[in-house]
Order: C-alpha cells, then sequence, then structure tokens
C-alpha cells in the first residue's frame, strides 16, 4: 500500500534563524520536488508574514510552522515570567501560522530543550501539572485562530518530561483540550520506542505531523532507521499528512550546539535534501 502524504523539509537544513534571506531557498527546495516547507520560528519579529505568503505562492509551497522552546521558553520552569514568555511566543506563532494558511503549529511546546534531569518523583508531578495548565491555556488561544498544536515527544538527552508517544499520550489525555494533537519525529522514536510501529498506532488520530531523518540525523535510508515499521504505522492510522526531514546544519554554531551535531553528517545539505526526498518518495509508493 502507498501513503497519500506531502513531503517537507525543514529549513535547519540549511540556516538558523528564519527570515527574508531564508525565502532565497524556496526555489531550490521547490525544485528538488518537495510540497511544503517547514518555517522554525525562533524569532518571530524577523518573519513578514505577507512577504514570506507572497514567496510560498511564488514557489508552489506550502508551510508548516515549528515552534522552537529555547533556555527562556518554558511551561514547567517554577518562574511564571518563563510562562508569559512562552505565551507571548506562541500568540505570535499562532499568528503567523494562520497569516500562511497553516493548520497548526508543532513542536516540544511544553519545556526548555535541554533541560534535561533525574527529579524526584514529586518534582515531576509539579512540572508536568505547570505544563498541562499552561498548555490548557495554548490550546485555547489555537481555538481562537482556528488552529491545533502538534506537541512533540523529545529523546532522553534534550528533555526530561516527554519521551515516548505513551508519555505524549496522558499529557494530551491530562490537557483534556480538541487542540492538543500529535508530532512525531522518527529520530527521537528510534532512541525511545521500542517498537515505532505501536507508537504510531498509539497516536493515532491525533498524529497531524511526521518528521524524520535517519538514525544519525543524515539522510533518509542510509542508516538503520525502521523505515518499514514507521510506514505500517503510518498507514494505520490512515496518515495523510506530511512526511517532512528535519536535519540540521553544523555551520550554524548555536543551533548545532543545542542538538549536538559536532561535525558534517552529509557531504552536501543540498545532497541530504535531494536524496533524502528521492528515498521517501520509494518509500511511500512501495
Amino acid at each position: 500500500m502507498s501513503l497519500d502524504v506531502k513531503f517537507g523539509v525543514s529549513t535547519w537544513l540549511w540556516t538558523s534563524p528564519f527570515s527574508s534571506e531564508t525565502l532565497s531557498l524556496l526555489p531550490k527546495i521547490k525544485g528538488f520536488g518537495y510540497d511544503v516547507v517547514e518555517i522554525p520560528v525562533e524569532d518571530p519579529t524577523l518573519i513578514d508574514i505577507k512577504e514570506v505568503k507572497q514567496a510560498l505562492s511564488d514557489n508552489g509551497l506550502e508551510a508548516v510552522i515549528c515552534g522552537a522552546f529555547g533556555t527562556s521558553r518554558d511551561f514547567t520552569n517554577e518562574e511564571a515570567s518563563f510562562h508569559q514568555t512562552s505565551f507571548d511566543y506562541l500568540d505570535q506563532c499562532f499568528e503567523i501560522a494562520a497569516g500562511l494558511g497553516s493548520r497548526f503549529v508543532a513542536g516540544p511546546m511544553y519545556s526548555a530543550v535541554g533541560k534535561a534531569r533525574l527529579v524526584s518523583a514529586e518534582q515531576k508531578k509539579i512540572e508536568w501539572d505547570r505544563a498541562v495548565t499552561n498548555l490548557r491555556i495554548v490550546c485555547q488561544t489555537a481555538r481562537k485562530f482556528g488552529l491545533d498544536i502538534a506537541l512533540e515527544t523529545l529523546n532522553r538527552f534534550e528533555t526530561d518530561l516527554i519521551n515516548t508517544c505513551e508519555e505524549l499520550m496522558r499529557l494530551i489525555s491530562d490537557i483534556n483540550e480538541p487542540e492538543a494533537k500529535v508530532l512525531l519525529d522518527g529520530f527521537h522514536m528510534n532512541i525511545e520506542e521500542p517498537n515505532p510501529e505501536a507508537a504510531i498506532r498509539r497516536a493515532g488520530d491525533k498524529l497531524i505531523h511526521f518528521q524524520v531523518s535517519e538514525n544519525y540525523r543524515g539522510t533518509p535510508g542510509t542508516g538503520i532507521t525502521p523505515w518499514d515499521a514507521l510506514k505500517r504505522g503510518l498507514e494505520a492510522v490512515n496518515y495523510n499528512g506530511v512526511v517532512s526531514i528535519e536535519s540540521f546544519t553544523p555551520d550554524v554554531k548555536e543551533l548545532a550546539g543545542a542538538v549536538c551535531i559536532w561535525k558534517p553528517l552529509v557531504p552536501s545539505q543540498d545532497g541530504l535534501a535531494k536524496e533524502g526526498l528521492e528515498f521517501l518518495k520509494q518509500w511511500a509508493a512501495e
């Protein structure tokens, strides 16, 4: 059975942060054969919605908006100022997504990426409850824009809060708002999920975005990612959204440091995008 999906790629593959200058990548992304560009919003003030919308239209591309929670954005922090910073940031992300015709904002929007510690069960419960309370408010904001949020699991080296789909589904159940949906990333799943197919099945119809790269963050099809299992899972839940390549360039030091990329993973970033898409199209069609 073939997957009826669109294919996307994150501009993090080449550069950071997204700005007007990043729009120069769109003709190349379209030329490779992509349908969608993932726009990671690091600094919302760098994104001119009207300008980006025109560039997307000119290149026949759709956009997926991804949130980025750095050290100053954290719904689990004991300081309320961190929560307000996160609310303000996501308000801007929703405005961008709505302006560009996207259906959701995606990402690990609960805790600061890199906040990975061994804490007591009591402390974990406190931070979990903070995330639930704050994300309910985020869902209500999303509703005003007619959008969803796609919450993402991360591996244990990037967060201690949500590492598996089972944990994510428990968080979504506790949030108990219809806008709370799921983003799964094959890279993180390869580290954390004993059974990737079962994890996708667990997400079910809550799954609205799917990211991939190889187990080493390189070109899809060149590593040990269980592609057959991923496809069986996606088929089982009738997934028809975007399958998007997310990887990173070591040339942007701050970003590379955040995801622990210390050397080039591939001979060229263009090669990763081009060859990765060729593999994914064959994988989806088989």
